[in-house]
C-alpha cells in the first residue's frame, strides 16, 4: 500500500465527523496526513504519581484513586463547587472542581480515576483543585495523565482532551499502514526512526528523549522534502536547452562600459562576468543577484539587457511599483542614450493610447527592452523572441508572477534581483533553485550614513538638521509608517504633516507628497519633480520603500520607526547616502516594546545589510520578513529556519546528492517519497511548482 491513506478527509476518521471536522479547518487540517503533522507546542510531565500526602503544598500533583464519595456546594450565586473523595491507597484527598457540576453524575464512586492539579494543604485534608481528570479504563491505557502528555495548538471550542483522543485514535488507524519514505541510506547515516515510529513518539512519547529522536527524523525528513523538490525544480530548469543565442562579442555592451563615469567595484565585475557567461550557456540562467542598497546592481542588469537587444533579441524588466518601473525607464534611456535600443515602459500610467502602439511594437520585436509593473504579464503583452526575463525585488511578486513572465518566451534567462539582504538559510529555501551572484561591496567613496535613534521631544533637533541640509542645496524624505489596517488614517496622517511642514515649518521651502493612494500620474509628477531638485522636502508613506535613487537626497527622517521591520528600515535608509556626501537617516520613534527597541539600536549600530538582515530573522522570524505566502516561503511543520540551519545544509546535500544519483527518472524506485513530497508541498498551492 502507498501512502494515499495521509490524503484520506479528516471528517472520516474515527471521533470526527462533520462538525469537528469543520473546528479542525480552522488549524489548517483537512486531510489524516494534516492532522499527524499538527504537532504538540509542548509537553506536560504527569508521570510521576504518586499519594496526596507526598505532593508540597502548591505543587502540581498527579493522583490515582479511587472514588469514595461526593459532594456539591454552593457557596453563593453562579458558583458551584463539586469535591468527590478519593482514596489513594495510603489516605482520603479531595478532587475538587468549580462550575462543572457535570461532574458528580459522570464520575461515581467505586470509578478509578487519574487526577492533575494543583495542592491545596490549606485546610488539613489534601485538596487538588483540579485542571485534568482521567478515567482508568479496563485497559488500563492512560492519554491525559500519568505519562508524558502532549498540549496541542487548539481553535475554539476545540479542548486538548478531544484533540488527544482524536489523534491518539488516528496513529492506531494510520500508523500501521504508513510505508517509509526515506531512503534507507539517509535512515541509517544520520540515526534517525522510521516514520511510524516518529509520528507516534512525537505526539505520544514514553519520555522526552523519544520525543526529541522523533523531532529530529520529522525536522530533516521536511528540510529534505522541501529541498528535493527544489531540486527537482532546478534540474528541470537547467536540462531545458535554450534555443536564442547571444552575440558572442561585448559590442554595444563594451561601449556602455567604456563610457561610464566610474569604475565598476572588483564584485560589480565578478558578478558580471557570472552572468554574462550564464547568459551564453546553452542552457538557460537561473540566478538569483543580490546586494545591499546602493552597490550598483542596476548597471549590470542593464548589461545583461542590453546583451539581449545587441543580439536582436529582447528582454524584459518587471518591478514591483510604478515609482520604481519609472525610474529604471528612465535610467535605462539615458545609459543606453544613442545606442540604437528602444525602450518601452508598460504601466498604468501610460495612456492607452500609446498603450496600443507600445503593444505593437512588443510584439514586433521593434522594442528591445520592456520594462514594467506586474502588467507586463497581462495577456495583452505579446512577445516576438523574449530571451531574458529581469524581475526587481522578487519578494514583491508571488513565484506564479515570475512563472508567468517565463512562458511570454522559451525557456528565457532569469534574473531575479533584490536589494533586500537575504541570510543564506532563507536564500537555500525561497531560492534553492537558483544560482548566487553577491554584490558584497559599496562602490568607493560611499560614506556610511550616520544613523540616530531619537524621541518625538527632539523634532526640533531634527528640523534644525534638514533645514542646514537644504539650505546647502541638498533634499530630505519624511517618511510615514503605513499599516494596511488602517491606511485611511495614515495617508491622512502623511497629508496632514506635508501641510504643517509645508505651512509651519518650512514655508520657504517646497514640500512634495506621495503616498499608494494617489493616480499613477500623480505619482509621477511628485516623483519628477523631486528627482529633478525642485522639491526640497518629500513627505513619503512606505512606497518610497525600494529602488528610488535621489543622489542629492541627504536626509530621510522615519517617522514612528518602531512600526518598522529591520530590513524595511534599512531599505528606507537606503534612500540617502547614494552620493559622496554625508547623509543622515533619523529615528523618530518611542518604541513601546524590547523588540523595538533592539531594532533601532542595530540600526544605529550598522549599515550592513547582510548582519541586518539575520538579526531581523532572530527577532521577526521568516514569515514576518517575507510575508510568507507572497514570497513561496513554504509553510513548515516543525523545522525552523533558524535553529536548524545545520540540518537545512545537511538536507541540501543529501537532496542534492540523492537527484545526481538516481534522478527523476528513477522516480518510480521511490514512488512513496516523491509522493509525500507533492503531497506536503504542492497540493495546496505550495511554491515548488515542478511542472
Amino acid at each position: 500500500m502507498d501512502n494515499n491513506i495521509l490524503t484520506k478527509p479528516i471528517q472520516f476518521l474515527k471521533m470526527v465527523g462533520p462538525r469537528r471536522a469543520h473546528l479542525l479547518a480552522k488549524l489548517n487540517i483537512f486531510s489524516l496526513g494534516d492532522l499527524l503533522y499538527h504537532f504538540p507546542r509542548e509537553y506536560e510531565d504527569r508521570s510521576h504519581m504518586q499519594p496526596a500526602s507526598r505532593f508540597p503544598h502548591g505543587s502540581n500533583a498527579v493522583v490515582k484513586g479511587t472514588v469514595v464519595g461526593s459532594e456539591e456546594l454552593r457557596p453563593r450565586k453562579n458558583m458551584t463547587i463539586t469535591k468527590l473523595g478519593v482514596h489513594d491507597g495510603t489516605g482520603v484527598f479531595f478532587a475538587v472542581w468549580f462550575n462543572q457540576a457535570y461532574i458528580k453524575k459522570q464520575v461515581r464512586p467505586g470509578t478509578n480515576i487519574v487526577v492533575t492539579g494543583k495542592m491545596d494543604k490549606s485546610f488539613g485534608v489534601p485538596q487538588i483543585k483540579v485542571t485534568d481528570f482521567e478515567k482508568i479504563s479496563t485497559s488500563g491505557k492512560l492519554l491525559h495523565s500519568g505519562r508524558i502528555v502532549p498540549m496541542y495548538p487548539l481553535t475554539e471550542k476545540l479542548g486538548q482532551r478531544t484533540m488527544r483522543q482524536i489523534m491518539y485514535a488516528a496513529l492506531q488507524e494510520s500508523v500501521p499502514r504508513i510505508k517509509e519514505f526515506l531512503p534507507s541510506y539517509i535512515l541509517e547515516k544520520y540515526k534517525l526512526p522510521s516514520i511510524g515510529a516518529a509520528l507516534s513518539k512525537i505526539h505520544f512519547p514514553e519520555n522526552l528523549k523519544q520525543a526529541e529522536n522523533a523531532r529530529k527524523r520529522l525536522v530533516f525528513e521536511e528540510l529534505f522534502l522541501l529541498q528535493l523538490g527544489l531540486a527537482i525544480r532546478r534540474s528541470k530548469l537547467s536540462n531545458k536547452k535554450k534555443d536564442h543565442v547571444y552575440c558572442n562579442g561585448m559590442g554595444l555592451v563594451s561601449r556602455l562600459m567604456q563610457s561610464l563615469p566610474f569604475n565598476l567595484t572588483k564584485a560589480q565585475k565578478r558578478v558580471w562576468d557570472e552572468i554574462s557567461s550564464n547568459m551564453q550557456s546553452s542552457f538557460p540562467m537561473n540566478r538569483l543577484l543580490q546586494g545591499d542598497v546602493g552597490s550598483g546592481k542596476t548597471i549590470i542588469c542593464i548589461f545583461a539587457l542590453l546583451k539581449a537587444a545587441e543580439s536582436g533579441l529582447q528582454g524584459v524588466l518587471m518591478a514591483p511599483t510604478e515609482i520604481l518601473a519609472e525610474q529604471h525607464y528612465i535610467n535605462l534611456k539615458k545609459h543606453l542614450h544613442g545606442l540604437g535600443v528602444r525602450v518601452v515602459i508598460v504601466s498604468g500610467a501610460v495612456p492607452a493610447k500609446e498603450k496600443n502602439k507600445i503593444l505593437d511594437q512588443i510584439s514586433a520585436g521593434e522594442a528591445n527592452i520592456v520594462v514594467g509593473t506586474h502588467a507586463v504579464i497581462q495577456e495583452t503583452v505579446q512577445f516576438k523572441n523574449l530571451s531574458l526575463v529581469v524581475v526587481d525585488e522578487q519578494h514583491r511578486f508571488g513565484v506564479r508572477q515570475r512563472a508567468i513572465l517565463q512562458r511570454k518566451g522559451f525557456t528565457p534567462d532569469v534574473l531575479v534581483m533584490t536589494a533586500t539582504p537575504i541570510p543564506r538559510t532563507l536564500t537555500m529555501t525561497v531560492y534553492g533553485e537558483l544560482d548566487i551572484s553577491v554584490i558584497d561591496a559599496l562602490p568607493p567613496g560611499r560614506k556610511p550614513v550616520k544613523t540616530y535613534a531619537v524621541k518625538p521631544s527632539a523634532w526640533n533637533k531634527v528640523y534644525k538638521l534638514m533645514h542646514n541640509q537644504i539650505e546647502e542645496g541638498h533634499q530630505a524624505y519624511l517618511v510615514c509608517a503605513l499599516v494596511e489596517e488602517s491606511e485611511k488614517v495614515d495617508i491622512q496622517s502623511a497629508v496632514d504633516t506635508a501641510e504643517n511642514l509645508q505651512k509651519q515649518i518650512f514655508p520657504d521651502y517646497k514640500v512634495g507628497l506621495l503616498h499608494g493612494r494617489m493616480t499613477p500620474d500623480e505619482k509621477d509628477k511628485t516623483m519628477s519633480s523631486f528627482r529633478e531638485g525642485n522639491t526640497n522636502i518629500l513627505v513619503a508613506t512606505s512606497v518610497i520603500e525600494v529602488g528610488v535613487d535621489v543622489p542629492n537626497a541627504t536626509v530621510i527622517i522615519i517617522v514612528d520607526a518602531h512600526r518598522f521591520g529591520l530590513a524595511q528600515l534599512h531599505q528606507l535608509r537606503g534612500r540617502v547616502g547614494r552620493g559622496a556626501r554625508q547623509s543622515y537617516c533619523i529615528l523618530v520613534s518611542e518604541p513601546g516594546t524590547d523588540e523595538a527597541k533592539e531594532r533601532l539600536r542595530a540600526m544605529t549600530m550598522s549599515n550592513d545589510g547582510f548582519r541586518l538582515a539575520e538579526m531581523d530573522l532572530k527577532i521577526r522570524g521568516p514569515g514576518e520578513l517575507f510575508g510568507t505566502r507572497q514570497s513561496g516561503l513554504p509553510e513548515l511543520k516543525i523545522a525552523d529556519l533558524i535553529t536548524n540551519m545545520k540540518t537545512m545544509g545537511l538536507a541540501r546535500s543529501e537532496a542534492l546528492s540523492f537527484m545526481d544519483a538516481h534522478g527523476e527518472q528513477r522516480k518510480y524506485d521511490y514512488n512513496n517519497l516523491f509522493g509525500e513530497m507533492e503531497r506536503r508541498f504542492m497540493q495546496k498551492g505550495d511554491y515548488i511548482d515542478i511542472s
